[in-house]
C-alpha cells in the first residue's frame, strides 16, 4: 500500500509540474510588461475557470490527499529511538587476553 501510494505520489507531482508549466500566467500579454494593465486587481482579473485550470484545482487536490496519507503512513511506521531497549555493553578485555 505504501509503495503504491508513493508511486502515485511522484506521478501526481509530475502531473502539477507539467500541467502549471503549460497555463499562460496573468499577465502574459506584451502590454502588461510595460504596465499597461492599470486596471486589474492585484491578483489579476477574475475570469471563468478553463479547464486546465480545473484539471489543476484536481491535481493539486490529489497532491495533497497523497501528501497527507503518505505522512500518516510514515508515523506510524516510524519507530523512535527511545522506545528501543539501550544495547548491553560488554566489558573491555586488556590487549593481549586476560592472565
Amino acid at each position: 500500500m505504501y509503495t503504491l501510494l508513493v508511486i502515485v505520489h511522484v506521478v501526481v507531482s509530475l502531473a502539477i509540474i507539467a500541467i502549471v508549466l503549460l497555463q499562460a500566467g496573468k499577465g502574459a500579454d506584451i502590454g502588461s510588461a510595460f504596465g499597461g494593465a492599470g486596471s486589474q486587481t492585484v491578483f489579476g482579473s477574475m475570469t471563468t475557470p478553463t479547464l486546465l485550470g480545473k484539471i489543476t484545482t484536481v491535481v493539486a487536490l490529489m497532491f495533497m490527499l497523497t501528501s497527507f496519507s503518505l505522512a500518516m503512513l510514515a508515523s506510524r511506521r516510524a519507530a523512535s529511538v527511545m522506545t528501543q531497549p539501550a544495547p548491553v555493553q560488554q566489558p573491555a578485555t586488556p590487549p593481549g587476553g586476560q592472565k
